[in-house]
């Protein structure tokens, strides 16, 4: 039998050794590096991944000093006594027949403490902190400081490790003119500029000797004014490969670039032409990344020749097993990563732990275990959205026999609203999920069925969880029942007829959601060319950092007005790294954004508001109210009363938001005690 991914599972010689196959782990930063006991919960985290079939894991970002850490307390290896820590990483690793690098990374001006350096001395529009501007000698000081720590990861057992030259850290910053205005022999020409990844890469492949693992991760689209041409990355990239470089990784996109890079609406596999470019050029083998989260894309990144091996950070997240599966031949079982940053990437820019919104279990793997059960309970759940399927998916896993119940047709609650919103496509990844696992493990599904107390009485269940979601919160505006006011179901479930001029009440997520569902005909997600010209990405790269003059406006075939009462800015309880992209996109289709907004009355002509001491009528066709949610629990007391043992998940619990992280953790957490 053929394989179905024969470009994936093909093993990779480097010459001294050989990777079972040609996927990366990506570096990824979980916040485990610096919590107690974080290298006991690292170990098992990475040898999960090892174990489901993972080529070559990178680990997060490590510093070389204490100047170049991320946080105050981040954290650096550059002690000897650093390398029994490790140890219990690589070791287990090992152990599952895995191979890992450490990835070595100097913050520069994006450290968040105030002890910063950087080539010159301006400071960053991430950071409060403004860098000094480094030495002479504290620059030949980092080199050697990069020198020791891959002798240290030696020595701790790693394979190998990455460099990381990309997404506008330390090395990042001395290659650019934007960060770089030195005069000596470190700044001016492209040729001096690029002299200190240089001088690093031979330091590193001199104290670590020749049968190591040295990756350079190439930042091969800056996305910044004043960043790299195309020629510079050439260069570079040839430069790395003569100065010992293993393998070149593909970094794209500073952290402070204003285009998304790996959020859910950037195409899948949107940026593989770049690496493409630079396999051209290049003898050893170099990795695409960004977005490559089924083994679809990534066998036809592979096959087409454009990589010769694929980066995921964040489907391993989600899935630990995606490779086994995919080697399987079963790529429905996977756990798609739906790149949504919100447990990830959002957590760790808070200092907290990263996790991951569709598997809770990640990063937890030495708290949140799914233990087999001694004896099996019946147990009923009531409503079949993210809380209810992963409460039954882990509950039936354990061994207990499980009944998911809901009174819609189909699964997904919730979700099957989120995945009709334009770049949030991802979400039907993850129902189709849930509907294999849910086979798979046993459960008995019983759609198209309302529950009464008496029926699940009848049922003799041990257990009654109540999963039963939210319902839209009503307004208290005089007018509010007039025909032409909706909520967000009658948009996004029933699929009403919406008007060319519109009012949305309510500006968190479901009200960006709405905004961008009604002013988007067709989601440029889907059509990577379009979506590159309208964030203004050049992919003929005849501009530094791959910007275009000029981004291409969206059409747009309503005008709208997002409003909300708070005074904060709009949109600013969305999340993290990913609010700004949706701010932006609702912003350029002229999305008219309103805080501190007093609704007065909804009229035949419009809505009545008052700001800033004015009074206005804004005259629309249509008034769409997201104001919020409230729990949804109809059995509660009556199951109670009855003397059934009951717990309530999810939005029936707490409908801030729709908060499908909490909901499925919360469902995972009660499925591993009961």
């Amino acid at each position: 039998m053929s394989h179905p991914y024969p470009h994936i599972f093909e093993p990779l010689d480097l010459g001294f050794t050989r990777l079972k196959n040609r996927v990366l782990m990506g570096s990824m930063h979980t916040g485990l590096e610096e919590a107690k006991g974080g290298f006991e919960k690292m170990a098992a985290f990475y040898a999960a991944r090892a174990r489901g079939g993972v080529g070559l894991i990178v680990t997060g970002g490590i510093s070389p000093n204490f100047r170049g850490r991320l946080t105050p307390h981040g954290s650096e290896l550059s002690r000897f006594w650093h390398v029994k820590k490790h140890r219990i990483v690589t070791d287990a690793v090992h152990r599952e027949e895995g191979k890992i690098c450490l990835q070595i990374l100097h913050a520069g001006r994006y450290a968040f403490h105030p002890f910063s350096l950087a080539p010159s001395a301006i400071k960053a529009p991430i950071t409060p902190f403004k860098p000094r501007q480094m030495s002479e000698r504290q620059i030949q000081n980092t080199i050697q400081h990069y020198a020791r720590a891959a002798r240290l990861a030696k020595e701790a057992g790693y394979d190998g490790v990455e460099i990381m030259g990309s997404e506008g850290y330390l090395i990042n910053q001395f290659l650019c003119e934007r960060t770089n205005k030195r005069t000596d022999k470190w700044g001016g020409s492209f040729e001096k500029r690029m002299q200190l990844p240089l001088e690093i890469i031979k330091a590193v492949r001199e104290a670590a000797g020749e049968e190591f693992i040295l990756i350079y991760r190439l930042s091969m689209l800056d996305l910044v004014e004043d960043g790299h041409k195309l020629e510079e990355v050439i260069q570079l990239g040839k430069a790395a490969e003569q100065a010992g470089a293993t393998i070149i990784n593909t970094g794209i996109g500073w952290h402070e670039a204003r285009v998304p890079t790996i959020v859910t609406s950037v195409p899948r596999g949107a940026f593989s032409w770049i690496t493409a470019r630079l396999k051209q050029e290049l003898q050893v083998p170099v990795v695409a990344c960004n977005r490559i989260n089924t083994p679809e894309i990534a066998e036809k990144i592979l096959a087409d020749g454009e990589a010769d091996m694929i980066s995921m950070a964040r489907p391993l997240l989600a899935d630990p097993d995606f490779v086994n599966k995919a080697e399987q031949g079963a790529p429905e079982r996977i756990n798609t990563c739906i790149a949504c940053n919100q447990a990830c990437l959002d957590h760790v820019f808070k200092n907290q732990r990263a996790t991951c919104l569709v598997n809770p279990l990640a990063c937890y793997e030495t708290e949140l275990v799914m233990r087999k059960v001694d004896s099996a309970k019946r147990i009923a759940v009531v409503g079949a959205g993210p809380a209810g399927m992963a409460f039954a998916c882990y509950a039936a896993e354990r061994g207990h026999e499980v009944h998911l119940f809901d009174q819609s047709e189909v699964i997904g609650g919730q979700f099957n609203y989120a995945k009709q919103i334009p770049g949030k496509e991802e979400f039907y990844e993850t129902i189709r999920y849930f509907e294999h696992r849910l086979r798979e493990t046993g459960v008995a599904l019983h759609l198209g069925q309302s529950q009464s107390a008496a029926g699940l009485q009848k049922g003799r269940f041990d257990e009654v969880v109540l999963a039963t979601g939210v319902k839209p919160r009503d307004l208290d505006i005089p007018g509010v029942d007039l025909p032409h006011v909706m909520s967000y179901l009658d948009v996004l479930r029933d699929h009403k007829e919406v008007g060319q001029r519109v009012a949305v009440i309510g500006a968190g997520g479901i009200g960006f959601d709405v905004s961008e569902y009604i002013t988007t005909t067709e989601s440029p997600s889907l059509d990577p060319d379009e979506w590159h010209k309208i964030w203004g990405i050049d992919k003929q790269y005849n501009n530094r950092g791959a910007l275009l003059e000029q981004r291409l406006a969206e059409p747009n075939p309503r005008q709208v007005y997002l409003m909300q009462r708070k005074e904060s800015k709009v949109g600013k309880g969305l999340g993290k790294t990913s609010g700004w992209v949706h701010r932006t996109t609702l912003r350029n289709k002229g999305v008219k954004m309103l805080n501190a907004v007093t609704y007065h009355r909804i009229v035949p002509e419009g809505i009545e508001i008052e700001r800033d001491g004015e009074k206005q009528l804004l005259a629309v066709d249509n008034v769409i109210v997201c104001a919020g949610q409230l729990p949804l629990r109809p059995l509660q007391s009556e199951l109670q009363s009855m003397g059934i043992s009951t717990h309530v998940i999810g939005g029936a619990d707490v409908a801030a938001e729709l908060d499908a992280k909490r909901a499925i953790r919360q469902g995972a957490e009660l499925a591993a005690i009961i």
